[in-house]
C-alpha cells in the first residue's frame, strides 16, 4: 500500500541521528530538500508494558513527548496552489477511496497472527476510535530496539499507510530518549483480537491462549518483554506485572504444559512477573531459536551458549 505524509527517504535518513544533533540536524537537511520540520511538545505517559496510550497499563510517571513532524509545505496548505480547496477535497476523497478499496482485500497472514499473539502479551495495543467496529495496532519500541520495530514492520508492512517514525521523549528528570512507531490502518481484522486481550478497557490473557500461543508467538513475546534475570543466571523474566493474577497462572500453565518449560511466579513492586528456570533454558532456546532475531540475543545469557548455574 502507499504511503502518505513525510517523504520516506527523509524518515530512514533521520531514524540513525543521536537525540544530542537530530534537532538541528533535522532542520538544516530538510530545508535543504524544501521541506518544512518542527517538532511538537505533547503530554505523554511511561507506563508498564511499554505502551503510550495503553488503558490496560498503569501510568507510573509523567512525561513529555517531542514529535517530530516533516511535510512539504511550511503552510501546511501543500497541494491548495494547483487547483485550490476543492482540488484538495477531491485529492483527499480519492485517496480516501484508494485506502478503503485497498484494506478490503486485506487478509491476516499465519505468521502475521502469530506475531500478533506475541506482540499482544508483551507491549503492542490494540486502539478503537469508532467504539469497537475496528481497532488499529500500535507499536513502540526504544531507540535500542529499533531493528526489532523495523522487523515488525516489515511483517505488517500491507497494514501501514506511514513508515515508522521517532519522538524524543523528556522526563522529568531531564533524561531524553528516542522511541520508535508506527501504527497500521484501522481494520475489523484486528477486532476479534481486541475482543480476546481485553475486557473494558484493560489487557488480559485470552482463556484460549493454550491453543494460540504458537513457538513463534512465544519468541515475539520474549523479544518484545523478555530479559535475562541476572547476569550470572541462565534464568529469564517475563515482563508481565500489567496482568491479573489469573492471567500469570493461565500462562504458567501454559508453558509448563504445552512447552514443558519450568516457570514460577516473582513478585515485583509494581507486579508480578513470569521467571523461566535456568534448568529448561536450553529448551526454551530451542523453541524460539528459528525466530529470534540477531539484534535480540543479548536477551539471552551469553547468547544462550554459556555454561552458567542454573538459578
Amino acid at each position: 500500500m502507499a504511503t502518505s505524509g513525510a517523504n520516506p527517504a527523509i524518515c530512514w535518513e533521520v531514524r540513525s541521528l543521536s537525540i544530542e544533533s537530530c534537532l538541528h540536524s533535522i532542520e538544516k537537511g530538510c530545508k535543504g530538500q524544501g521541506y518544512y520540520f518542527y517538532s511538537e511538545k505533547t503530554p505523554d505517559a511511561d507506563n508498564q508494558q511499554g505502551s503510550l496510550r495503553d488503558p490496560s497499563t498503569t501510568a507510573r510517571r509523567t512525561s513529555c513527548c517531542y514529535r517530530m513532524v516533516i511535510q512539504s509545505d511550511p503552510s501546511g496548505n501543500r497541494g491548495l496552489r494547483s487547483g485550490g480547496v476543492s482540488s484538495r477535497r477531491k485529492e483527499v476523497s480519492m485517496r480516501t477511496k484508494e485506502i478503503e478499496e485497498q484494506k478490503k482485500k486485506l487478509r491476516l497472514t499465519e505468521e502475521q497472527r502469530e506475531v500478533l499473539i506475541g506482540i499482544l502479551l508483551g507491549d503492542a495495543h490494540l486502539e478503537t476510535q469508532n467504539r469497537g467496529r475496528t481497532y488499529r495496532l500500535k507499536i513502540e519500541q526504544s531507540e535500542r530496539h529499533k531493528n526489532y520495530l523495523f522487523h515488525l514492520y516489515e511483517i505488517f508492512k500491507e497494514w501501514v499507510l506511514t513508515p515508522p517514525q521517532f519522538r524524543i521523549r523528556e522526563y522529568p528528570s531531564g533524561k531524553k530518549s528516542i522511541h520508535w512507531w508506527f501504527q497500521t490502518v484501522s481494520h475489523g481484522a484486528f477486532r476479534f483480537y481486541a475482543h480476546q486481550f481485553y475486557k473494558e478497557g484493560k489487557k488480559r490473557v485470552p482463556k484460549l491462549i493454550h491453543r494460540w500461543l504458537k513457538p513463534r508467538s512465544l519468541a515475539y513475546w520474549f523479544m518484545d518483554d523478555g530479559s535475562i534475570k541476572w547476569s550470572k543466571s541462565k534464568a529469564l523474566i517475563l515482563n508481565t506485572q500489567a496482568f491479573s493474577p489469573g492471567d500469570i497462572n493461565r500462562l504458567i500453565r501454559v508453558l509448563n504444559n504445552v512447552y514443558q518449560l519450568e516457570v514460577y511466579p516473582r513478585k515485583q513492586k509494581d507486579g508480578v512477573q513470569i521467571v523461566i528456570s535456568g534448568k529448561t533454558f536450553h529448551r526454551f532456546v530451542e523453541i524460539i531459536k528459528p525466530y529470534l532475531l540477531p539484534s535480540m540475543i543479548y536477551k539471552l545469557p551469553g547468547g544462550g551458549q554459556t555454561q552458567m548455574p542454573k538459578e
